[in-house]
């Protein structure tokens, strides 16, 4: 089997819940604490084994390609003012893996940024991680995921608890438990709401994908609103290949909102111990 060593980010949404803020720069910079949040998610990326991450972008996300870029003249100017540890991990922010860009092309859909990276994955196996997830836990996400599709090879998704309003915002998954936190799945239901719900796990936050997706998103037609839907074409999938979700061991913050980026900066402070 071969080892996952790339992975995926859309990064090309307009950020509108964010507005103004995100009128001019990528939500994805958006800070937690000390570092945007896209960095969190590639250094998340990296500890799961990543070796080459590939940035699907729009207009207006330049700062994201700036700040995993080397500056010389910063880390040149930190040195001589006596701060080499600070150059040291500035200079470390390019270096952790190799960063891919392209621009996203096509349907607005959350399958458009994956069908566009298919002349970069090739038959490998691949991930998947969103631009505004966060996920704390001792072991990462991916990590947890990746360690699903070694054992089973198929397809994994990211699934997580949620509560009754939680029915009402996320695809809920039914399947059958394989294992501790391990579940084939028979079908995700889009927001049923907590009576229609079939379980209280909800589908959230990032796939290990199999190269056979690609087809299937070609050949996939446009959702609601018109647009591209990534588990439009796992529904497809599913019909062919077992598809494993993976309840992960970690706390959940959707940056997409206001309110989740204030939790997880509330969340990420306590956990570095810094007075709020």
């Amino acid at each position: 089997m071969k080892k996952i060593k790339k992975v995926v980010i859309p990064a090309a949404g307009l950020g509108t819940r964010f507005l103004p803020a995100a009128k001019a720069q990528p939500k994805e910079m958006l800070t937690i604490v000390d570092k945007p949040l896209i960095q969190y998610i590639v250094e998340e990326a990296v500890a799961a084994g990543i070796e080459d991450v590939i940035i699907v972008t729009g207009q207006s996300k330049r700062a994201i390609e700036d700040h995993f870029d080397r500056n010389i003249e910063l880390e040149n100017t930190l040195k001589r003012n006596g701060k080499a540890k600070l150059a040291n991990e500035m200079k470390k922010i390019a270096e952790m893996a190799n960063f891919i860009y392209i621009r996203q092309k096509g349907p607005y859909g959350n399958g458009t940024p994956i069908l566009n990276a298919k002349h970069l994955i090739g038959d490998e196996p691949f991930a998947v991680l969103w631009g505004d997830d966060l996920f704390l836990g001792k072991e990462p996400r991916l990590k947890q995921l990746i360690k699903v599709f070694n054992k089973y090879g198929d397809p994994v998704i990211n699934a997580v608890n949620i509560d009754n309003e939680g029915t009402k915002k996320y695809g809920v998954i039914d399947g059958l438990q394989v294992e501790k936190n391990v579940f084939q799945l028979k079908t995700i239901i889009e927001k049923p709401g907590p009576k229609k719900a079939p379980s209280r796990i909800g589908a959230v936050g990032g796939f290990v994908l199999t190269p056979d997706i690609f087809e299937i998103l070609e050949k996939t037609p446009l959702g609601k609103g018109g647009e591209l839907w990534l588990v439009d074409a796992i529904f497809r999938l599913m019909k062919k290949r077992p598809v494993y979700a993976c309840r992960v061991d970690a706390e959940y913050y959707d940056i997409g909102s206001p309110l989740g980026w204030l939790k997880a900066n509330m969340a990420v402070a306590k956990k570095q111990k810094m007075k709020i």
